[in-house]
């Protein structure tokens, strides 16, 4: 009976390990992305290429050199900060994964307490970096335009919101601002 309590905490040790290496692969990934983002975007506005100007102004928005060169470091600082948070968050959640199996000292440092507020931080970062990586893609449509951007904020607002509140169930069946415990609101 004590060895079935032990080798389902040795699973869960497990998944808690896997989510950690996916939470760092994800940021690896979105950080690499910003990063590229951005030394393209550097090339571009250190480039002498030149952007015709469009037949109407009032679609496609201003293209002076002043507006252009405000639109690609705005998009630019944005993707850099993202970069940024997506590091940090690889580094806070790199040490929850070492620091997580170390045994326990009174006199250590390391503590439960500590080891979670350098996740919060981690996954804190994390949540930053990828707000700053959605804020920027509307911005690199700003660059052909305003109206596209508009357009593209409309769509992104839902699907964030969506990401950010989960609907669940009560027992009556009546959707709520929860993380969704109850299973199916069909089955209850």
């Amino acid at each position: 009976m004590h060895e079935c309590g032990m080798h389902d905490n040795e699973k869960k040790n497990i998944i808690a390990i896997q989510t950690l290496r996916n939470s760092i692969m994800g940021s690896t990934l979105m950080a690499t992305t910003s990063i590229l983002l951005s030394a393209g975007l550097g090339a571009v506005i250190s480039s002498t290429y030149s952007v015709k100007q469009p037949i109407n102004n009032s679609v496609f928005g201003a293209h002076g050199e002043l507006m252009v060169a405000l639109k690609y470091v705005t998009i630019l600082c944005i993707f850099l900060f993202s970069f940024f948070s997506h590091s940090l968050s690889i580094r806070f959640i790199n040490q929850v994964n070492m620091l997580i199996n170390c045994p326990q000292d009174p006199d250590s440092v390391v503590t439960p307490e500590y080891i979670s507020e350098l996740l919060e931080k981690g996954f804190t970062l994390n949540t930053i970096g990828n707000r700053l990586f959605y804020t920027a893609l509307p911005l690199l449509l700003w660059i052909f335009g305003p109206l596209l951007a508009f357009l593209f904020s409309l769509t992104m607002i839902p699907v964030l919101y969506n990401l950010d509140f989960v609907f669940g169930c009560n027992k009556q069946g009546k959707t709520e601002h929860q993380i969704n415990t109850c299973g199916d609101c069909e089955s209850q």
